[in-house]
């Protein structure tokens, strides 16, 4: 979870890939009047969320009745978005990749093709209400790759 910029999708699916699980990309599950008011440049309401995070959560409890794994990548950026995607699932769990917002302005600046581009960062962070250390694990974005999933791995002993 986390801002754009944040490397969700890169490190969601070097995740998936290094434990074998399914991985899905929550940017993929917005409908299209919200990918193409993100490119505009306009932030989201909650209103215009709910659907997109219970699409996610529908996702994550059918994965868990199935006794199953799954990575998933999502911006998550609010607690109550967090308590939706969570459920009743007790076994989920939220890595928080924490950057600067100048590293994310200078990652989203290399996507220009990806629907959530720089405008949208200065309303994310204003949205952004960032988890504790017993609601998330918080890793450096700005550590490579491999290092932040091996830390998510040993943190979460899988």
């Amino acid at each position: 979870m986390g801002p754009a910029g944040a490397g969700k999708t890169t490190v969601g699916r070097a995740l998936a890939a290094a434990l074998g699980w399914p991985f899905v990309d929550g940017d993929d599950r917005h409908s299209p009047a919200n990918v193409e008011k993100m490119r505009a440049g306009a932030a989201l309401s909650d209103a215009d969320r709910a659907p997109w995070l219970a699409s996610l959560h529908a996702a994550i409890a059918r994965t868990l009745d199935r006794r199953e794994h799954l990575v998933v990548a999502c911006s998550a950026l609010k607690r109550s978005y967090r308590d939706v995607l969570r459920g009743d699932a007790r076994r989920l769990r939220f890595v928080y990749l924490k950057a600067a917002p100048g590293e994310r302005s200078q990652r989203l600046s290399t996507r220009p093709d990806h629907f959530a581009g720089p405008k949208l960062l200065a309303g994310q962070l204003a949205t952004l209400e960032e988890p504790d250390e017993m609601e998330a694990f918080t890793v450096d974005a700005t550590w490579p790759q491999e290092r932040i999933v091996a830390a998510i791995v040993r943190e979460f002993g899988l």
